[in-house]
């Protein structure tokens, strides 16, 4: 009787360690420390990074779901990049294009019930929305011009991407359907990636405004008042808003390679969260408390397998 009541006592000061853990914001992100790219996920201050796909193929640009059950992502494991869907801790991976076309860059609805992705299911490369599953496959853009990274505004009414349609890279946004296309950034320099605010008043980009370099920028939704972050003679890309839209992670080679990086909304406290020599990319983030099913029911079994021993 000692010796399980020992067992239940270390289990729950583990589990009460690793709750804390699960409900903060983890961050996950693309990385090639194994030697091919995996989809990895670490705790906000970079530690204990997990690999959730361990597959010899190239497995990145991951969105999860707004409850964190889920993960797409881009992979080539089955020949042809196609969007692939697995659980939050990387199990049950399937593929829901399954199409010799590439697919890439995919975004979750707010609801969790469709994927916004680019494909060249249709020649160029436009704006698809599918059901979770893959099905009822629509092309919002159907446009010569190369049409990419979508992200779903917060009420879901909204999808922002960016286009070469003008000549250069420019982000739009319209509605979930294609109609009311508006050009917010109108620069002649590329502008790209965008994501919102969890509020919706914000776009988070990646620019090259500013003498040749990459930077991370924040504009209001309309396109107004643009404020530059970053200001560092890097290559600054893929903006990711934390849930409660207090801070921003990103990917920059400022340090020599690129490293995940965590700052304020405002710019200020950066952090290389990384600090590696491989390469990390692709960053976004989990729902606070996503992982807290997932650790409860691993540390239970352990409970039970200690006790059989």
């Amino acid at each position: 009787m000692g010796r399980i009541a020992c067992f239940i006592s270390a289990a729950a000061l583990m589990l009460t360690a690793q709750r804390s853990a699960a409900d903060q914001e983890n961050i996950v992100f693309a990385t090639d420390r194994d030697g091919d790219i995996e989809i990895y996920v670490m705790q906000p201050d970079g530690s204990n990074p997990v690999n959730l796909t361990n597959n010899p193929a190239t497995d990145w640009e991951p969105a999860v779901t707004p409850d964190g059950t889920k993960i797409v992502f881009a992979s080539n494991r089955g020949g042809f990049q196609n969007l692939w869907v697995m659980g939050a801790d990387g199990s049950s991976p399937m593929n829901v294009t399954e199409s010799p076309a590439r697919y890439g860059l995919p975004s979750w609805s707010p609801d969790g019930s469709k994927i916004a992705a680019a494909s060249t299911l249709d020649g160029p490369l436009d704006i698809h929305v599918m059901d979770a599953d893959g099905s009822n496959m629509m092309n919002l853009t159907d446009h010569p011009g190369e049409d990419a990274y979508p992200t779903w505004s917060p009420d879901g009414s909204r999808i922002a991407f960016h286009t070469t349609r003008d000549g250069n890279l420019e982000i739009y946004v319209m509605d979930v359907d294609g109609a009311n296309l508006v050009n917010l950034t109108r620069h002649e320099s590329a502008d790209s990636y965008p994501k919102w605010s969890p509020d919706g008043s914000k776009i988070a980009f990646t620019s090259r405004r500013f003498a040749g370099d990459i930077e991370i920028l924040v504009m209001d939704a309309d396109g107004s008042n643009p404020i530059n972050l970053t200001l560092n003679a890097a290559f600054d890309y893929w903006p990711s808003w934390s849930p409660d839209g207090s801070k921003i992670i990103f990917s920059s080679d400022r340090d020599g390679d690129f490293d995940i990086y965590l700052m304020n909304a405002d710019g200020s406290d950066l952090i290389n969260l990384t600090n590696t020599t491989t390469t990390a990319i692709y960053p976004v983030w989990f729902p606070p408390g996503a992982m807290a099913t997932l650790i409860e029911s691993s540390s239970w079994g352990w409970v039970k397998e200690q006790g059989r021993k």
